[in-house]
């Protein structure tokens, strides 16, 4: 009995330490891991772009304990605070040696320009870019900087923009799966390569469209900072590629050196006691921007749209989404707010569903409808449902390559029935009520009433997709239909179109929110982007109690013990399939 008693307290002990002391030390870790260090004297930055950009910060319930990739938002308010800064001297750039999204080339370029402006240096070091079809946004990077060194004996690559998509129709049909899906309209190409072999005429054409705009303007934009000929620089390029030497010598690079040589004229440059600092450390230390004067918030939403709130879905999962219920809320009480002024919602998106994006236009519209200025900011991608939640702001800034537009819907499924019937596998279905029950169902493709029912619903998105953009952008129906049926446009291509207001960045908003709002001078920023704690994501996406909630992410995150990691994937997929419908809006980005 003795035993057993000392067993138990030994097992309760266990527990209330497990149960109070994981949490507390969860708290511990995500306080150290935000807490800033004070600046030195005199410091040059240094940003290394080697790692994978996000456009925004993870709002996912784990962004509170750090870590993860840089984004490009957090970069060019790092620079932004930079500018005015005595201490900091300088900056040296680390560029990747593969390519970069056009979208977020262009937003750090602009932050390298105006860092230069404010009279201060900057070096970019490349070890080599080896990408010959996509790197050419990495040049222009580079480009934008007082100085480009390269490596010796690296090798210059930009030679161009190329994509390779792969076509799976021949795949299909020999294993019989039979892929039953609808485009509105020709230009829609999300599902083009399981339809086809090769590209279709319209899929060529939009395709090769704003690849040319991607690249001409890119290789403008690097002439420009070069102070090069465009068609110079580009015949230069396009004849490579070429070692480092051979590039100084086109002029293509200003300098030859490795790494250490580069940061030591910059620290010598900058004076004594200069020393290196992470652009990021820089960033904890200086805080959130704040400014002063009249308040405009800032709202950012990033990746494929859907309905529901941050945590339904794998709260561990390190991937962006936007969640139109935590979306609009944030714009309903930036309405609601009176010391806010004016918004600006930072959009990198591809798409996704189309009653999710509703949601949140239905939120811009009741800030617009409270006298608050919605100016939506586009990152690299503002297409298709990404668009629709723009579709009806006061202003739209887009960078001149980001990819827009794609006003159109897809939807369908994959029949496996057929393919699974070779390998003994029979596909049954059961079901009560309409004929469009069991329309989804994978066993087969659509019966003709499921096919005309499923049809008349893709014409009804469309055209409310289309009468949305025609009364936000004070179109026509008739024109926005000429300019939309699925097609993808650059930022540069969409201004002409009048799909977008103005080219330019995040900043360039700020500044037409303020002009709309009739603001002058300084204002005051206040993010309202939604985001989730681990508790409250986990409590949400399982519809646990706190404290078996606590229990479960302890065990998962901080042991990492995979079966505990297992039944969260478990639980918060059910919870997911649960809430199924149809996706019609471009879910993956644009290739």
């Amino acid at each position: 009995m003795k035993q057993f008693l000392t067993t138990m307290a030994g097992v309760f002990a266990g527990l209330t330490l497990f149960l109070v002391g994981v949490p507390f030390l969860l708290i511990v870790i995500a306080a150290g891991a935000t807490r800033p260090a004070p600046v030195p004297g005199a410091v040059v930055l240094q940003l290394d772009l080697r790692s994978a950009l996000t456009d925004q910060d993870s709002q996912g319930p784990l962004a509170a304990f750090g870590g993860g990739s840089p984004s490009v938002m957090s970069v060019i308010e790092a620079l932004h605070r930079a500018e005015d800064d005595r201490r900091v001297k300088g900056l040296l750039v680390r560029l990747p040696e593969v390519g970069m999204e056009p979208g977020a080339a262009d937003e750090i370029r602009l932050a390298l320009r105006r860092f230069e402006a404010a009279g201060k240096p900057v070096i970019a070091h490349s070890q080599g870019l080896y990408q010959a079809g996509v790197v050419t946004s990495t040049y222009m990077v580079g480009a934008a900087a007082g100085e480009l060194w390269m490596q010796p004996g690296a090798g210059l690559q930009a030679t161009g923009l190329a994509v390779e998509d792969v076509f799976f129709k021949r795949f299909f049909d020999q294993y019989s799966v039979e892929p039953d899906f609808e485009q509105r309209k020709e230009f829609k190409n999300a599902v083009n390569t399981y339809l086809h072999s090769d590209y279709t005429a319209a899929h060529r054409t939009a395709q090769l469209s704003w690849m040319n705009s991607v690249y001409l303007s890119t290789l403008g934009l690097a002439a420009s900072d070069r102070e090069m000929e465009p068609a110079v620089l580009r015949s230069r390029l396009e004849a490579g590629p070429y070692n480092a030497a051979r590039a100084l010598e086109l002029g293509l690079i200003d300098k030859l050196g490795h790494l250490h040589e580069a940061q030591q004229a910059m620290l010598t440059a900058a004076g004594d006691n200069a020393r290196l600092l992470d652009l990021a450390a820089y960033a904890r230390s200086a805080g959130t921007e704040d400014g002063s004067g009249p308040t405009i918030a800032v709202i950012e939403a990033e990746g494929p749209i859907i309905t529901g709130q941050n945590g339904l879905s794998n709260p561990l999962a390190p991937s962006a989404m936007i969640f139109s219920d935590d979306v609009a809320q944030a714009l309903y009480d930036a309405a609601e707010d009176d010391d806010i002024k004016a918004v600006v919602l930072r959009v990198n998106s591809p798409g996704g569903s189309d009653t999710a994006s509703e949601q949140i236009l239905a939120a811009v519209r009741a800030a617009k409808a409270a006298d608050k200025p919605v100016v939506v900011s586009m990152g690299t991608y503002g297409a298709s449902g990404g668009y629709w939640i723009a579709s009806e702001a006061s202003a739209i800034i887009a960078q001149p390559t980001t990819l827009t537009g794609s006003i159109g819907v897809y939807g369908g499924k994959l029949a496996l029935g057929p393919a699974l019937a070779e390998f003994g596998v029979d596909m049954r279905s059961l079901g009560v009520g309409g004929e469009f029950a069991g329309a989804y169902g994978m066993g087969g493709g659509f019966t003709p009433a499921q096919e005309a029912a499923f049809s008349t619903m893709m014409d009804d998105v469309y055209d409310a997709f289309i009468v949305r953009v025609a009364r936000g952008r004070d179109l026509t129906p008739e024109r926005v239909d000429e300019i939309a049926r699925g097609r993808v446009w650059t930022g540069a291509q969409a201004k002409s179109l009048g799909l977008v207001d103005e080219l330019g960045g995040f900043y360039q908003a700020v500044d037409k929110a303020k002009a709309l709002a009739g603001i002058e001078g300084e204002v005051r920023l206040r993010r309202m982007t939604p985001h989730a704690s681990p508790l409250e994501a986990l409590e949400r996406a399982l519809g646990m109690s706190a404290v078996s909630v606590k229990t479960l992410a302890a065990a998962a995150w901080v042991l990492g013990d995979p079966r505990a990691q297992g039944v969260l994937d478990t639980l918060a997929a059910e919870r997911l399939r649960a809430q199924g419908s149809a996706a019609v809006l471009a879910p993956t980005p644009v290739r």
